[in-house]
């Protein structure tokens, strides 16, 4: 016996739709960030107005004026000096595109999160972990005010710490999402006998974020620019601008050469300890149910691998980056869902 994860019409289908809809946001929202990081756009706008800021700029007056807003902080005067109103619109857009995207995230959420509460659709047990991501939600918004705030006033980019903080949350926001959907979308299926430990699956669950948080800072960085080679780093394992017992110490965070080298073998343990995941579950007959989302998740890990390569060899080219970015969205969704297919549902 095992999970059937066959479509079912059930009571709460336009609970799971919600869910659903909110979750392909968010995954569309991390990718729209990291173009707008790719593209140098995220400083673009330096006023956080909440509501008057949902409308962009429409006569030359108000263009003029963004634009000199931006020309007032060092990522202008120190590297953008020469640009053209008309090349400001180019970033201003992506960064626009991010926070509207952020607050039609909040409204699509809240409203029918308190319609639903209202209505006592909700089951219970779900309660606590849907309110949770309201406020996570919240307070992601403030975490991306908080980064932009750090290249305002001295530096030109983010600080690459808080791009990650920005970037994991949004993850963690994703996660429970998605984990909650399919609570909602797949009820009353059957219970399977045999099942693989849920804390390995955990654990690599979390590596996988911790990766993710350190692809953020490679990022924040621009470490992805320097080392471009592969498997050695120019001719070397470890990078030779650096001492090998920094890599032991909070200073490795600060260096891009070693923010890069972690990244690396992180991936490198990653793809092994998965080895290990899907030999359990090909070997074991009782695990059936878990060896086609399994296969595909090996399949996923190995192209987000080589986009990551192909990243580093390309010096961070801004459609690979993209690309590898998107890839972690994907592998996530599939893995989630492989933890969900061997857990027990109520």
């Amino acid at each position: 016996m095992y999970i059937n994860f066959v479509f079912k019409e059930n009571k709460y289908n336009n609970i799971a739709k919600w869910l659903l809809l909110i979750t392909f946001l968010v995954g569309l929202m991390i990718f729209v960030g990291g173009l707008t990081r790719l593209t140098d756009s995220g400083l673009s706008i330096t006023k956080w107005n909440l509501f008057s800021g949902i409308l962009p700029p429409f006569s030359i007056e108000k263009w003029e004026k963004t634009f000199s807003l931006y020309k007032e902080i060092p990522e202008y005067y120190l590297k953008n000096s020469s640009m053209t109103l008309s090349e400001f619109k180019v970033i201003f857009w992506w960064e626009y595109a991010h926070r509207l995207l952020g607050r039609i995230i909040g409204i699509f959420y809240i409203v029918p999160l308190f319609y639903f509460t209202i209505k006592k659709k909700l089951k219970r047990n779900t309660l606590f972990s849907l309110y949770i991501i309201l406020l996570l939600i919240l307070l992601q918004g403030f975490v991306g005010w908080y980064m932009v705030v750090s290249g305002l006033t001295e530096k030109t980019d983010v600080s690459h710490y808080r791009l990650s903080l920005h970037l994991t949350l949004a993850f963690i926001i994703y996660i429970i999402l998605f984990w909650n959907f399919l609570r909602y979308k797949y009820v009353n299926t059957s219970q399977s006998y045999s099942m693989l430990p849920k804390y390995i699956l955990v654990f690599f669950l979390v590596i996988i974020l911790i990766q993710i948080s350190i692809g953020a800072l490679v990022s924040g960085l621009d470490a992805g620019q320097i080392y471009n080679s592969w498997p050695l780093m120019n001719s070397s394992y470890y990078p030779d601008d650096s001492n090998l017992r920094i890599l032991f110490s909070p200073q490795a965070f600060e260096i891009p050469s070693v923010v890069q080298f972690i990244h690396r073998n992180i991936a490198y343990f990653i793809f092994i300890f998965y080895l290990f995941i899907l030999y359990t579950i090909v070997k074991n007959d009782k695990l059936k149910n878990l060896k086609g989302i399994a296969l595909l998740i090996f399949v996923l890990l190995f192209i987000q691998i080589l986009l990551g390569i192909f990243t580093i060899l390309s010096g961070t080219n801004i459609v690979l980056a993209s690309l590898h970015q998107m890839g972690s969205i994907f592998l996530v969704t599939a893995y989630l869902i492989l933890i969900f297919r061997n857990s027990k549902i109520n």
